[in-house]
This record gives structure tokens, C-alpha cells and sequence, in this order.
């Protein structure tokens, strides 16, 4: 095992950023995957993000990665397509956006009937904030 418990380490260098791929042990013998973002603060040092994903939850991750990608990849070919046509011209039938997983609305209300729409709930908006949260999983210290 290596340094802090670390199997197998890669590095994905681009210009703007650098990826980590770090597959770590931790002392309790679980296995996870630890996904690094460093990038150059103007200010001079690195900003670094991190998220892990254990061993348990990496087929579930994978799919939901791989279901992200395909959208993706459909929408860069689109704008390619789109790039093409000269300016003006119309979008060929049936070119609209759909949501994914939007369900058909075949009776009059929205969203099938008398179940109460999203919007309709509380919206946590209405709560008072207690300042900006953001979820970072890990960062290491400088």
C-alpha cells in the first residue's frame, strides 16, 4: 500500500486544469475512488477540488456518469449540426428540445391528473438562509 493508503494514482494534465484519479484504502479497509481538481488561482497557489466515490456506491456513480455522458455527446453533435446551417434558417421539424423523461400529457391538467404539481409544495426559498451553503466533499490543505 502506498502513501495514505493509495493503490493506484494518475494524472490527466490540461491547460487550464489538472485532474487526479487516486484509488485509496482507508483504515477501515473500504476502497474508494477520489477524483481531484486543481487549477491555478490568480492570486498564485491552487485551488483544489475533491470528491470521493466508494467502492459500494461505483457501479451506481458509473451509470449515472455514463447516462451523463451520452447527453452530453448528443447535445455537442447537435450544436455541430446546428453550427452548420447558415444564420437564419429555420431548424428542421421536430427540433425542439424535450426534457428527458417527460411523461405525455394526455389528460387536460399537467403532470397526469390530481397529483399536486412540483411547484405547488413548499420551496425551501421560503426558509430563512442562514448564508450560502456549498457542499464540498474533502479539500486538502495546501
Amino acid at each position: 500500500m502506498g502513501i495514505r493508503g493509495e493503490l493506484f494514482s494518475t494524472r490527466l494534465l490540461l491547460p487550464n486544469r489538472t485532474y487526479f484519479l487516486n484509488v485509496k484504502e482507508n483504515r477501515m479497509g473500504d476502497f474508494y475512488l477520489n477524483i481531484v481538481e486543481s487549477k491555478n488561482k490568480e492570486s498564485g497557489g491552487f485551488d483544489r477540488q475533491s470528491v470521493i466515490v466508494f467502492a459500494d456506491d461505483l457501479p451506481a456513480f458509473l451509470a449515472e456518469f455514463d447516462k451523463s455522458l451520452k447527453v452530453m455527446e448528443k447535445a455537442v453533435r447537435d450544436k455541430k449540426r446546428g453550427s452548420d446551417r447558415p444564420r437564419g434558417e429555420a431548424k428542421p421539424l421536430g427540433a425542439e428540445k424535450q426534457r428527458s423523461g417527460a411523461r405525455p400529457r394526455s389528460s387536460g391538467k399537467p403532470y397526469g391528473g390530481d397529483k399536486p404539481r412540483r411547484s405547488d409544495k413548499p420551496h425551501s426559498s421560503d426558509k430563512p438562509r442562514s448564508g450560502n451553503k456549498r457542499v464540498v466533499v474533502k479539500k486538502r490543505p495546501q
